[in-house]
């Protein structure tokens, strides 16, 4: 099978891609099509979002820290996955055929890359079978055997995203983990200019909570927290964990806060609680812009968080640069991370590197990821 590989405007040859991310929100598949040289040359074509049925979630949630019935959860999680391929195609008007390639994030059930492991379920080649495409998967896993974090992964989208803008910014992706991507404004400076590393809670922790509490999936908005008062005392503690005098790179396994952040809101009203775990994650960003190598002239915010007004409104309060939604520059705040899925493959069918020393701590710029074919 050989890939389509047209001529584009930058002189390189250009692919169809589509990405699929399941993020650690658990809320559902993100995909995504692009049209990209895996360079600084990226169309945008089409992006659709498909939620999770509860009793699904549920059971995506009983395998986290690879424990139960991780092969019959795979297998289903695939299937979706190429439920999302066949509707994006549909909707977009596309035939698979003129797809190269698929991006395949899996689902992280877990991430320990101090001790060289980090866990992607998934099948890829039930979906290349499934949908007649070539698969890559596993982009992760040679960055954390060379040592490196393994995320976050999507710094070098970011920086084909921001290549225009002519100033020193910083990507936020408020998932259920936040990640950030300093990259620095200089024209000339290559992809290794970047410094990317997760920065702590954004959606995770008040999501649980929210759940636990009053059976919702999410404060929408952040109505529940906008209620609610901060106990200062609580946060700092929430502050203090070691993590966040750790220097970058680095990342998080989702519920590292978790028994930390369940012991904060002991006694606390559902509002109060909610408004603590909400500060918690726009302090942790504030925290991170410590570590830039110097200042940005702005934040842009992607992932679902963008809409929690209340975490927003925290986070221009504490940073010390405007913050704002990535879609303000036209882009679709909820579709980088799968358009990122989709660059990625690409850039892996290439050969090309889609980890750094300043994004992962690997010990040179690396590629990665595994290709699997549908014959």
């Amino acid at each position: 099978m050989s890939f389509r590989g047209d001529i584009g405007v930058s002189g390189q040859k250009t692919y169809r891609a589509i990405g699929l991310m399941s993020g650690t929100s658990m809320d559902g598949i993100d995909a995504a099509l692009i049209d990209s040289d895996g360079d600084g040359e990226v169309r945008r074509r089409g992006f659709l979002s498909m939620p999770y049925p509860d009793d699904f979630r549920a059971r995506l949630q009983s395998v986290m820290g690879d424990a139960g019935d991780v092969a019959g959860v795979a297998f289903e999680l695939t299937e979706r996955h190429a439920e999302a391929v066949s509707a994006l195609l549909a909707a977009e008007g596309v035939a698979s055929t003129e797809i190269d390639v698929i991006g395949f994030h899996g689902q992280t059930i877990l991430h320990e890359p101090e001790r060289r492991r980090t866990v992607q379920i998934g099948a890829p080649d039930v979906l290349a079978r499934t949908t007649g495409r070539p698969v890559v998967f596993d982009l992760r896993l040679a960055d954390v055997a060379a040592g490196g974090e393994g995320a976050p992964l999507v710094p070098v989208y970011h920086r084909a995203l921001t290549r225009r803008l002519g100033s020193t910014v910083a990507v936020l992706n408020l998932g259920g983990v936040g990640n950030v991507t300093w990259i620095d404004g200089d024209a000339s400076a290559g992809p290794e200019a970047m410094l990317a590393f997760d920065t702590g809670p954004a959606n995770a922790l008040v999501d649980d909570f929210v759940r636990a509490r009053r059976g919702e999936r999410f404060d929408a908005g952040g109505t529940l927290a906008a209620k609610g008062l901060v106990d200062e005392a609580r946060l700092a503690d929430l502050l203090s964990d070691p993590y966040f005098d750790r220097q970058p790179p680095k990342s998080l396994d989702r519920d590292h806060f978790a028994r930390r952040a369940m012991g904060a809101v002991v006694g606390l009203s559902d509002e109060d609680g909610a408004a603590l775990l909400t500060a918690f994650s726009a302090a942790s960003v504030a925290l991170a812009g410590r570590w830039f190598p110097h200042a940005v002239s702005q934040w842009i915010a992607c992932g679902g968080g963008r809409h929690n007004a209340t975490l927003m409104t925290m986070l221009a309060e504490r940073l010390n640069a405007p913050i704002f939604p990535a879609d303000d520059l036209g882009w679709n705040g909820d579709a980088v991370e799968a358009e990122a899925f989709a660059y990625l493959a690409i850039r892996s069918l290439q050969g090309k590197p889609l980890t750094f020393p300043g994004t992962t701590r690997a010990p040179v710029p690396l590629s990665g990821g595994t290709l699997h074919r549908p014959d």
